[in-house]
């Protein structure tokens, strides 16, 4: 509940000034104007790749720069708001310097959530993946539940979403799902679903009606910049190619479109199919292990094996992240926070993980203070 007193927008003001600092929002006004500068020249977009990466770096430091004072401006219209309303006894003015706090209390987390973000790669694009763990068909169907629970959330995140590889269970559900999700902090932000997840509900595949526990994995990988190399050595690759079985159009069964590619080295396997030409599935699945060898290359520097992943672990019982219970009650729990909600429905149906994915990234700093 909004605390709209004196104290209350104090407190406010006071989040706003450190988020600035995090943000260091004096250094990106000087950016933004370099970049702008830089931009105008007639020359600029004689390099297509350079202009590009610039004008992302001029949209980025503008939406910081533009929210920080948008948030300001809020906090001075409530503000006003509430100090008029207390000497005129206005309950309408009231009723909008309370709802003013509450949307700038949620502006304040997404700035904050941002300023967390150190990493390059945490402000770029990820490749997610699902797949089934224990509980057989049930695992399946729960695979594609959580696809389905992703596309949502990054349609309320405004992130495009481009399915890479979508495998069909054996009857029901998902036996793999990878997707690329593009959009600002969208790495960032998804780190906090890798991991195991937990579904308790009634089977809808058992005629008696039994309660059934199923899992299933996230893995979330950062999109490597052209400019971050990642040697492989092309012998070290045993690449396959087959018919396209998921999802795709008229014609994409019927060419050997899809793409395996086996690194002999690790044991990593990746696969595209969801593209149409198998040019395209392959340059996918060679991003995709791109991604992983940096990802392992990164975790043997620091000789951490949580380092981006965390550490290996079966997908079943104790290394779960969050549960989803169905039945006998309602209640969708991340075991690391404690942040919990009853309303399945709004998480599950309509991916609303803002609480859950905020609420671990506010722990991962706490832990990393204490």
């Amino acid at each position: 509940m909004a605390d709209v007193t004196p104290q209350g927008f104090d407190a406010l003001e006071s989040r706003l000034t450190e988020v600035e600092g995090y943000l260091h929002i004096e250094e990106k006004r000087g950016v933004i104007q370099e970049l702008e500068a830089r931009s105008a020249d007639p020359d600029f977009w004689a390099d297509p790749d350079a202009a590009r990466s610039t004008m992302e770096c001029l949209s980025a430091a503008r939406d910081d720069v533009s929210g920080l004072e948008g948030a300001r401006s809020k906090l001075e219209d409530a503000r006003a708001a509430y100090e008029l309303g207390q000497e005129t006894g206005d309950d309408d003015l009231l009723a909008e310097a309370g709802s003013l706090v509450s949307s700038l209390e949620a502006d304040l987390s997404e700035l904050e959530l941002s300023s967390w973000f150190t990493d390059e790669l945490d402000h770029g694009d990820a490749i997610v993946t699902v797949t089934p763990g224990q509980g057989g068909l049930e695992a399946q169907d729960w695979c594609e539940m959580l696809f389905r629970m992703y596309q949502r959330y990054c349609d309320r995140r405004g992130w495009s979403v481009t399915v890479n590889d979508a495998e069909p269970g054996e009857a029901i559900g998902l036996d793999r799902a990878t997707f690329t999700v593009s959009g600002r902090n969208a790495y960032g932000m998804l780190r906090a679903e890798q991991g195991v997840h937990r579904l308790v509900r009634i089977s809808p595949t058992d005629a008696k009606k039994r309660r059934q526990t199923t899992f299933a994995g996230v893995e979330v990988l950062p999109v490597l910049p052209d400019d971050i190399e990642v040697e492989i050595d092309p012998n070290d690759l045993r690449i396959d190619v087959y018919h396209a079985s998921g999802h795709g159009g008229q014609g994409v069964n019927t060419t050997d479109s899809a793409v395996r590619i086996t690194h002999l080295p690790t044991g990593i396997v990746v696969t595209c199919q969801n593209e149409r030409s198998q040019l395209q599935n392959k340059a996918f699945a060679m991003g995709v292990l791109r991604s992983r060898l940096y990802e392992m290359e990164l975790e043997r520097r620091a000789e951490e094996l949580d380092e981006l992943r965390g550490p290996k672990r079966d997908i079943g019982f104790g290394n779960q992240i969050r549960s989803y219970v169905l039945y006998p009650y309602q209640l969708v729990k991340d075991l690391r926070t404690g942040v919990e909600t009853s309303n399945v429905d709004a998480v599950l149906k309509d991916g609303d993980l803002d609480a859950f994915v905020v609420g671990y990234h506010r722990w991962v700093v706490g832990e990393e203070a204490s």
